[in-house]
Parts: C-alpha cells; sequence; structure tokens
C-alpha cells in the first residue's frame, strides 16, 4: 500500500535594492501549513510596508486544514481581514492611500491553488518548462488583453508599473486563482514585481534548475542587484519532492522512501 505525501523546500530572500531607501515587501514561507506569501507594499512613506506586514501577519493565522478547500477558505479569509485592517489603517491616517500586492501559493495533499491581487507573480517550473500562472493586474496587461497595444509596447508602456487591483484599497477585493495537481519535482516561484522588471522568464528558468531553492532565490536577487534594482525585490522558491510511505506485513513494517 502506498500514500503519496510531498515535501518541500523552501528558500527566500528580500532586499531593499538599489535606488529605494527602504523595503516595503515582506514575506511568508510556512511550509507546515503548505502557504507561501509575498505582498509587496504600495504607498512609500505613508505605510506600504505596513500594508503588506499586516497582509503577511494575518496569512500567518492560517493553521493546518482538513482539506484543500478548508485552506483556502481560511486563507481567504485572513486576506479580508487584512484589506479591512489596511483600511482602517488609513482611516486613521489621514485616508493615506496604501495597499499591498499578493502572490500565494497554497498546498494540500497533492493539490495547489495559486492566488493573486496585483502583479506580484507565481511562476511553476515542471519538466524543465517555466509557466507563469499569474497574471498581472496592470493597466499595461489590460490594454494588451484588449489588443490596444502589442506585447512589445507593453513592455516599455509608460505606466506599466500601475496596478487595478491591491489589498487595502477597495471595501471589496477581487482575487484570481489557478489550481493544480501537484507533481514531483516542481519548483513554484514567487516574486514581487522587482524581480521580473530586470530578469526574463527564461533567466527565471535558468536559476532554478539543478539548484537548492535557496540557491536560486539568492542568485536570483543577485543578478537583480547587479543590474540596477530600480525597485524592491523579494522571492520565494519552493521546491516540492514525493515521498511515498511503503507498509509492508507485519509490525514496524514501515518506512519513507524518496
Amino acid at each position: 500500500m502506498t500514500n503519496p505525501i510531498y515535501r518541500f523546500e523552501s528558500g527566500s530572500l528580500t532586499h531593499s535594492g538599489c535606488v529605494r531607501d527602504h523595503n516595503e515587501d515582506r514575506f511568508l514561507a510556512a511550509s507546515d501549513q503548505g502557504l507561501w506569501v509575498v505582498a509587496d507594499g504600495m504607498g512609500g512613506h505613508f505605510g506600504g510596508d505596513i500594508a503588506a506586514q499586516i497582509v503577511v501577519d494575518q496569512s500567518a493565522t492560517v493553521q493546518r486544514a482538513i482539506t484543500a478547500p478548508d485552506l483556502q477558505a481560511r486563507f481567504e479569509d485572513r486576506i479580508l481581514r487584512a484589506n479591512d485592517e489596511i483600511r482602517a489603517h488609513s482611516a486613521r491616517n489621514d485616508n493615506a492611500m496604501i495597499g499591498a500586492t499578493l502572490a500565494a501559493v497554497l498546498v494540500h495533499d497533492d493539490s495547489f491553488a495559486a492566488i493573486w491581487c496585483g502583479d506580484s507573480r507565481v511562476y511553476l517550473l515542471r519538466d524543465g518548462t517555466l509557466h507563469q500562472l499569474t497574471r498581472d493586474h496592470t493597466e499595461a496587461q489590460e490594454l494588451l488583453d484588449q489588443g490596444t497595444i502589442t506585447a512589445e509596447q507593453a513592455a516599455n508602456w509608460p505606466r506599466k508599473n500601475v496596478i487595478t487591483r491591491a489589498i487595502g484599497v477597495q471595501e471589496d477585493i477581487q482575487l484570481d486563482h489557478e489550481f493544480g495537481a501537484l507533481q514531483d519535482r516542481d519548483i513554484f516561484l514567487l516574486c514581487s514585481d522587482g524581480l521580473t522588471g530586470h530578469i526574463e522568464d527564461h533567466e527565471i528558468a535558468d536559476a532554478l534548475k539543478g539548484r537548492s531553492a535557496q540557491s536560486a532565490c539568492d542568485l536570483l536577487v543577485q543578478m537583480t542587484l547587479d543590474r540596477g534594482a530600480t525597485d524592491n525585490v523579494t522571492v520565494v522558491a519552493v521546491r516540492c519532492g514525493l515521498k511515498t510511505l511503503v507498509t509492508g506485513q507485519g509490525a514496524g513494517s514501515m518506512a519513507w522512501k524518496g
């Protein structure tokens, strides 16, 4: 009898970059809960870092779930709470416009969910091919989807960093989702736009291949810094490995493999 169980190796790194004087990015890597989060604050000295911290702090209160839908429900409840808390903080501070993007990966048993709001991203490297699971909530992406501009124009759009969704900005929040089944040796990468502003997708794929999760994060952040890092940069990498509980006949004949 076999019972598939996944183990996770996480790596993470954040840096203020070469231009910004403080870091508004925050992250969470909670393998025990099956939860990884990147939040990129917006609002500068008015409290973007506070907004991102609220998102991460609320996410950290999610406990082990019974089922995948239970985990999703618990997590989204915390994001709703974060939205209310950020808005309350803004109201106490002359309604300063603050908020945070969200990129999250949730895992339960052999299923995963990518959940996002804004332009922080989730990638999946599977069988050597990199897939972007998220779709940016930005003005440039909307124009691209409408066919108003080309991909080349979108890459150089003067307002390409203008986001159309964020946690804490409006009373109601809209989250997007991508669901799937885990496979052995899957690698997830969560990142703020400080990474993708300087690093191409094929370079992300190359950095993830054949490296530990932490080594991949270290390399990607260093590459960003070497290219000027005009924004805060945060990366979280998650390597998934399949373990199998093999049960034979007789007492004590049980062992982990993989």
